[in-house]
């Protein structure tokens, strides 16, 4: 990875400051995107002990889509080039929350910030390809359907609903993304970490944390598939493809329904006024 940028959102703990440090070691330059706090003082701090080049952490809250335009300002104005951009971040909130511009929150975090992201940032990808791009989705997207009605809230909120339904959001982009800069030498591919114990329960009663962290992977484990999409030789030209933890696996049927996947490509153009 010497020589090479990468840009991950939420890479301050988890699965995300994980991936971040196995990138760091290969020699990768890793900008962080993440909330301004301790976690994520400390996060570039132990990432510098490890990595050859400065990593640095540009401020966002992804819960306001100014603020993402300000990140991708912040980073084309510092960079002239990216080779992988990581769609990582993610929340779960138990009660139902609203962004800044009245998005249901995991709607609006999880997969319209990075929408927009991705796309104020395409071209400079497309500038600098063979280039990647990464979302890290989940096998609940299985579960999960496109209620369109609900993006500006759910009439009765469920924190796993609402967390699926994102999560099929995820897959249908990358999908659709993949399909759209076919040839341009941007490649996009999304992926299940595994049941991991990672922050993103953060909000849950600590007994539910305490089951979580005894049941489930460690961030560790779940970075394998993230690091090996943004770093393997072999995979450089593999785009719209779904990976189950290191595994090619078919995603849900809807994640090939075309007609939907353009359909929610058009309304969050419309939605973050692209």
């Amino acid at each position: 990875m010497r020589g090479k940028r990468v840009f991950i959102t939420g890479g301050n703990s988890g699965i995300g400051l994980v991936t971040a440090s196995e990138l760091a070691k290969r020699g990768a330059e890793v900008v962080l995107a993440c909330k301004p706090s301790k976690k994520t003082d400390l996060a570039v701090s132990s990432l510098n002990s490890v990595s050859s080049v400065p990593v640095i952490n540009l401020e966002v809250d992804l819960a306001s889509l100014e603020s993402v335009r300000n990140l991708a300002a912040q980073f084309l104005e510092k960079f002239d080039s990216l080779d992988v951009l990581i769609n990582n971040a993610g929340i779960f909130p138990p009660k139902q929350k609203f962004t800044e511009d009245g998005f249901e929150m995991q709607f609006g975090v999880n997969h319209l910030a990075h929408f927009l992201l991705t796309n104020l940032l395409l071209d400079c990808l497309e500038r600098n390809s063979p280039s990647r791009v990464i979302t890290v989705s989940s096998m609940l997207h299985k579960k999960g359907e496109i209620a369109f009605e609900s993006f500006r809230g759910y009439e009765k909120y469920v924190s796993s609903v609402a967390y699926n339904n994102s999560k099929l959001c995820n897959v249908l982009f990358a999908l659709e993304l993949a399909d759209r800069k076919a040839g341009s030498g941007v490649t996009s591919n999304v992926l299940h970490p595994g049941a991991v114990s990672t922050d993103i329960v953060r909000d849950l009663p600590w007994i539910v944390r305490k089951i979580i962290g005894m049941l489930f992977m460690s961030p560790e484990k779940g970075a394998k598939t993230t690091v090996m999409l943004a770093s393997d030789p072999t995979l450089e030209k593999q785009t719209g493809n779904y990976y189950n933890q290191t595994k090619l696996e078919e995603c849900s049927p809807l994640g090939h329904d075309r007609e939907l996947r353009n359909l929610l490509w058009e309304q969050s153009v419309e939605l973050v006024n692209l």
